[in-house]
């Protein structure tokens, strides 16, 4: 089912939000890596919004999520004060890890070491 415009809206505004709410907290360095929010889906009836965090060179991604879910109350409270005249209803916030990035790094390597392989074989045949 396609997306509505009031849900991509909706989702925008939660998006720009959480990224401020998430500097002023301290969350976006974590363990000396950074978390960023990668995308905001949000359901039709716009009361859950799934929050795709991206990490970046976090040495324990479980841990840091830990850290964000046991302050999800904080960030929900934060983001309520700063939508309330944009929202009736402040959604229901659901992380997730978002793991693009690293599927990313591991197919760009793998595609390297491809080609490392075809260029030894390239090196290695006789040439007549």
């Amino acid at each position: 089912m396609e997306e509505g415009k009031r849900q991509r809206q909706v989702a925008g505004v939660i998006q720009q939000e959480l990224n401020e709410i998430f500097r002023h907290l301290g969350l976006n360095m974590i363990d000396g890596g950074m978390v960023s929010i990668s995308n905001v889906k949000v359901t039709p009836d716009l009361l859950e919004a799934r929050i795709y965090l991206s990490l970046f060179k976090v040495e324990q991604p479980k841990l840091a999520m830990k850290k964000i879910e046991d302050k999800a109350w904080e960030i929900k409270r934060d983001l309520a004060d700063r939508v309330k005249h944009q929202l009736r209803r402040i959604p229901v916030l659901q992380f997730y890890l978002d793991d693009t990035l690293d599927y990313v790094f591991k197919m760009e390597e793998l595609f390297k070491n491809i080609d490392e392989e075809k260029q030894a074989k390239k090196d290695d045949k006789p040439k007549s």
